[in-house]
């Protein structure tokens, strides 16, 4: 009887412990001590665990934790908190602004973090050593592990002497376009662009206190990072066309023309299957919390809109790849997440080598008619085997031939190579967005789901014929990496941008009229053997502009055209669409941050008033954060 009573106990202590142990989504809200005001960009870790994840833009975060559990707040400026689980659910931290902490950090080029943080791939210089002395490099070594992944075998040393880092982030040099007279430049064409990594990445800079390097700043991005309603597609192509025609708010002057393109929304349950890679770094470089810990939680996001048809295979790469999970059906969903949840960092980055296997695990898992994709997650380090980008580029070419479309997504600071990306997404038949919180995972993973995933047109190229009796010159605001030629209009050969489901792309063009004095307009000598003659009945016509589009089926290969000829009404600006003013909005703001010659009366006070006026319903919260944004740029300091 002693020995059932026993065992009745041992088993009735051994389920308590697992109870206690099971894991729950703990929420909760972190502000400044001194002014209440939320903290977006703190790191809340799971204390002895990479379990980690970052609060938003509201100071808001989620995180999987056990009622044994400690949960670790750190950021830049403040002290760490620390707060025991428990029962609790809701757990709010006040951190409080701590002067050693300050004195503690090192700058390390556009950001800066603590010495005692700077660890992995990191240049040391020792007390007592002479200056020009080889400095030393320390990174953690790893092993491969088929059950689980990359993990360190070495734990990262630790320093007491001076730590020095430079900044290695990437960024492709941006020439801004320059207004062109349509005599001489009648056309102007370009590839569509539904990337949004700009926008956030920009805000990671403000939220932490910096303005943006100017070639951070692409302002197509930044436009087309919000949604505008546009009506739906109603005929038989899966795109709407919408303009309008205004005053231009930084010149009155001047006009601003706005295009919109509307694609198609088609509801989740319709959507085709899905055969996706997960295509994640681990190497040593993943390690700090904004990076594979968060990863982490937004991959369990996606995962979580996940249907039984879909499946999801994950590779890792750090000094080599490796299949971490083969092709899983998207109802196994726990399967899929204990396989994120077991990877760690370690090592260094052979981010060609995961391509080629990503993509050849994609091809042998190819759902005819369905969505084909590698969904690749890094910091874009990459530095072992294929890593330039010349190299990446030709080797995203070839195997975009597949018919296996590619989404990036970004993680981290400090060694982030955004120009590497880029050329990913844009080379790759793909979209590219950067999470810098829980909350931006949630938007590019969860409420865009159709969008960043599945493919409705593709190879999206517009090109605008302007009226040289109405239009004296033009300038297309943004899109400076995705200017076509001419004649690359009609090829269909060329690659250009896609559009995913009830994704939205607008474009602005800043018009001077005929007849405005300009300090952008020149002009050049007569030509001596040939003369640009413009069409008499222009003269007589109110047409500004002939839009022109083409785009391809997911899985065409030639194009469709659609055209739409555009009059300017003469429209005031207080009469304009929430989406004419909001964007213009958002693309004065650009101009500003890249400190623009065209920037002309551009101000942050005229940002505000027209974005404040132009919010419309903003379910998602995310035009008034920009506004926030705004605001809180007018007090960085100036380079």
């Amino acid at each position: 009887m002693k020995r059932l009573q026993l065992i009745f106990t041992m088993a009735v202590m051994i389920l308590a412990t697992s109870v206690m142990a099971q894991k729950r989504a703990i929420t909760g809200t972190v502000t400044d001590a001194d002014t209440n005001s939320p903290l977006p960009g703190v790191n809340v870790v799971v204390k002895h665990t990479s379990s980690g994840t970052v609060t938003d833009a509201y100071g808001k975060y989620t995180i999987q934790a056990t009622d044994q559990d400690v949960l670790v707040f750190s950021s830049l400026r403040y002290a760490s908190e620390e707060a025991k689980v428990g029962p609790k659910n809701v757990i709010d931290v006040k951190l409080t602004a701590d002067v050693r902490a300050l004195e503690e950090i090192v700058v390390i080029g556009y950001g800066a973090q603590r010495k005692q943080d700077n660890t992995g791939s990191i240049s040391t210089v020792k007390r007592g050593r002479k200056a020009n002395q080889k400095n030393e490099s320390v990174a953690p070594s790893s092993v491969y592990d088929s059950s689980y992944g990359y993990s360190s075998n070495l734990a990262p040393q630790s320093f007491d002497q001076q730590v020095i880092q430079h900044n290695t982030e990437g960024y492709s040099t941006i020439h801004e376009n320059e207004f062109k007279n349509p005599t001489d430049a009648p056309l102007s064409t370009f590839s569509i662009d539904v990337d949004a990594a700009s926008y956030s990445n920009l805000r990671r800079f403000i939220n932490n206190g910096a303005r943006p390097p100017v070639d951070a700043v692409r302002i197509e991005e930044m436009i087309n990072y919000f949604s505008y309603e546009y009506p739906q597609p109603q005929g038989e192509h899966p795109i709407e066309l919408v303009t309008e025609i205004s005053d231009c708010p930084w010149n009155s002057d001047h006009r601003l023309a706005h295009i919109g393109l509307q694609g198609k929304k088609i509801e989740t349950d319709n959507l085709p299957s899905s055969n996706l890679v997960f295509l994640i770094d681990v190497s040593g470089s993943m390690s700090s919390p904004n990076k594979l810990p968060l990863l982490k939680s937004s991959f369990r996001l996606l995962v979580d809109e996940l249907r039984k048809e879909d499946r999801v295979s994950i590779v890792v790469y750090a000094g080599a790849a490796g299949m971490v999970l083969p092709s899983t059906g998207g109802d196994n969903k726990k399967e899929i997440v204990d396989a994120l949840d077991r990877l760690q960092t370690g090592g260094s980055t052979a981010g060609g080598a995961g391509i080629q296997l990503a993509y050849n695990i994609a091809e042998e898992n190819f759902v005819k008619g369905g969505n084909n994709r590698v969904i690749l997650a890094t910091d874009g380090d990459f530095n072992v085997g294929s890593s330039s980008n010349a190299e990446m580029e030709r080797l995203i070419e070839e195997k975009r031939k597949s018919g296996v479309f590619l989404t990036v997504l970004g993680y981290g600071m400090g060694n982030y190579k955004d120009d590497k990306m880029e050329i990913l997404a844009d080379k790759g038949n793909g979209n590219y967005a950067y999470i810098d919180n829980i909350q931006e995972a949630k938007k590019v993973l969860v409420n865009e789901f159709g969008g960043t995933l599945f493919t409705i047109a593709k190879d999206v190229k517009l090109q605008i014929e302007f009226n040289p009796e109405k239009v004296q010159a033009y300038r297309l605001i943004g899109y400076e990496n995705r200017i076509l030629a001419d004649e690359d209009f009609n090829d269909d050969t060329k690659d250009a941008g896609e559009m995913g489901s009830g994704h939205t792309v607008t474009a602005l063009y800043e018009i001077i009229p005929v007849g405005v004095e300009s300090e952008f307009t020149r002009s050049v000598d007569p030509l001596k053997y040939q003369k640009n003659k413009v069409q008499v009945n222009n003269s007589q016509s109110n047409e500004l502009m002939t839009i022109k589009f083409r785009y391809k089926d997911p899985e065409g290969d030639k194009s469709k055209l659609l055209e739409k000829v555009v009059v300017d009404h003469n429209v005031n600006l207080t009469q304009t669409s929430d989406n004419f003013r909001f964007s213009a909005a958002v693309a004065e703001y650009g101009m500003i941050l890249r400190e623009s010659k065209f920037k002309q009366d551009a101000d942050f006070d005229s940002v505000i008033e027209l974005a404040e006026n132009a919010r419309g319903k903003d379910e998602e919260g995310y035009r008034a954060e920009f506004i926030r944004l705004v605001k809180s740029s007018r007090f960085l300091a100036v380079r």
